[in-house]
């Protein structure tokens, strides 16, 4: 569990069927083995066999020669979010990248958990989310057309119009990222004075780039600070994703989770370099040797459903593969895994069972992982939605 400050303090508790008496925030439930915070497995002895020990300890029985060759380790992360306050501004590296600045970090004996730390593995971080309650986002820069038209409506950013025009995507985002803090301030202020009443007053909606803007200025602007991470929000794509809705985000691609939960599926980093909108380390350098500078033209994946129920959302990442298994009561569906398969039950209540091998049940909340060649069938004991990382049939 990950209680990081923009968490709510119900859904993962109530999820996970566990009391929440301080409202402390919920905000990642991690089901991986990434070595900052690896599952737990139970086992015959009882819990506490970390998951990363077991798969180096086993990575051909647990990963499959394939995946053991490739990756080395367990290559995806799935996690549960409840988005209740804004994510930073930010972006991942490629996998060449991370590899690079990791180990300069490392050389220059900078700590793994410093503050100031931008890289904290060696991985990339392409990454899909699935919606599971209405979910807003910003997902790369808008279009030229659209961009264009907002500079010019918003009145304190008509000063930008030019620099777009003229120099595109790098150079806009260079002047707001490297522009002094107290002309941030300037520009920023005006624009906040006439938003943050509406905002209060209940008359922004939340398809409008001031409804977040003002948002943003009340939870993270601090006294003759106001955060930059503000500009973003009017630069970038706006998307309001609905339940089973998905959306893929690969390196390089400036995004903000605003508000929602989903189900996240990511290579098995944690790497993030920061923009804005964050109390936490920016690095405004290192962010802008890795952004994308080019128009964004979201594509949302919807619910592909192949035989036995299952919905499949398809990426371009080799690391993983997401499925959504929806099952009637007394259905059931066989699975064959050909790697190493990460399960949680979302909805209901299931029955796995394996030939020679005791059943278990697992209900709402409650989760699973099946090694390379592990043959079972999941039935449902009550209306069920599971949901399952994999690594993609065509990596294998």
């Amino acid at each position: 569990m990950q209680h990081y400050a923009w968490g709510g303090s119900s859904y993962i508790p109530k999820l996970l069927s566990v009391a929440n008496p301080d409202q402390q925030p919920f905000a990642e439930y991690w089901l991986g083995a990434h070595d900052n915070a690896p599952a737990v497995l139970e086992t015959s002895d009882g819990p506490g066999l970390l998951l990363n020990e077991y798969v180096r300890q086993h990575p051909e029985g647990t990963l499959g020669s394939y995946t053991a060759g490739r990756f080395g380790r367990l290559p995806y992360l799935l996690k549960i979010l409840d988005v209740k306050e804004m994510l930073s501004i930010q972006v991942h590296p490629t996998k060449r990248n991370a590899e690079q600045e990791f180990a300069a970090e490392n050389k220059k004996g900078t700590a793994l958990n410093a503050a100031n730390r931008n890289y904290k593995d060696d991985n990339h971080k392409p990454e899909l989310m699935l919606a599971l309650s209405e979910f807003w986002l910003l997902h790369g820069f808008k279009p030229e057309e659209d961009l264009a038209r907002i500079l010019g409506t918003v009145p304190e950013l008509n000063f930008l119009a030019a620099v777009f025009d003229r120099q595109g995507y790098q150079e806009l985002y260079r002047v707001v990222m490297e522009m002094p803090q107290s002309k941030v301030n300037s520009v920023l202020q005006p624009l906040l004075d006439r938003i943050v009443p509406l905002y209060r007053s209940g008359e922004l909606k939340k398809n409008e780039e001031d409804f977040w803007a003002a948002r943003a200025a009340l939870t993270y602007n601090e006294p003759g600070k106001l955060d930059r991470g503000i500009f973003s929000i009017y630069f970038f794509n706006l998307l309001n994703l609905h339940p089973g809705e998905s959306i893929f985000q690969d390196a390089g691609l400036p995004h903000a989770y605003l508000e929602g939960q989903n189900v996240e599926i990511m290579a098995n980093s944690d790497n993030v370099l920061r923009g804005g909108l964050t109390p936490k380390h920016v690095d405004v350098a290192e962010l802008l040797k890795h952004v994308r500078f080019e128009a964004t033209h979201p594509r949302i994946i919807a619910e592909d459903y192949g035989p036995g129920r299952i919905a499949v959302f398809h990426t371009p990442a080799p690391d993983f593969e997401l499925s959504k298994l929806s099952l009637l009561q007394g259905e059931s569906v066989t699975i064959r895994a050909h790697s190493i398969e990460v399960f949680i039950v979302l909805e209901g209540k299931i029955g796995v069972i394996e030939l020679e091998a005791q059943p278990f049940g697992r209900k709402v909340g409650e989760a699973f992982v099946a090694f390379h060649q592990a043959k079972f069938e999941l039935k449902a004991q009550e209306d069920a939605v599971v949901y399952r990382a994999s690594v993609p049939p065509g990596a294998l």
